[in-house]
């Protein structure tokens, strides 16, 4: 084969294989690019699950606490009733010792 044949060969060759690496590296670009955006989607939907987890943890625990405080509430609603019977029992006993304290009182000035 003469050498300019030779060349040309060799330089098609070199053409080619630039060729390869240019496309080489643009799909390795894209195959970076598509899994960088694929990384975003899973990080998106990551964020997206723990916000939902966390306002549906909040919501329990703001029923649980409904839940409680309801039931303080009533427990001190029967507290205040309990108080409250055995306070107008005891109320005649207070009305009289407290009437007996203030005529001893005024008998004792005169």
């Amino acid at each position: 084969m003469p050498r300019p044949e030779v060349l040309d060969r060799i330089k098609e060759a070199e053409a080619e294989a630039d060729e390869i690496v240019s496309e080489a590296e643009r799909e390795r670009e894209e195959r970076i690019n598509d899994a960088r955006a694929r990384a975003d989607d899973i990080r998106e939907e990551a964020r997206e699950e723990a916000e939902e987890d966390a306002e549906t943890r909040l919501a329990e625990a703001r029923e649980e606490i409904d839940g409680e405080r309801e039931e303080i509430l009533a427990r001190g609603e029967e507290e205040r009733d309990r108080l409250e019977s055995r306070s107008a029992g005891q109320r005649e006993e207070v009305i009289e010792f407290v009437v007996s304290q203030f005529e001893e009182a005024v008998h004792a000035q005169t």
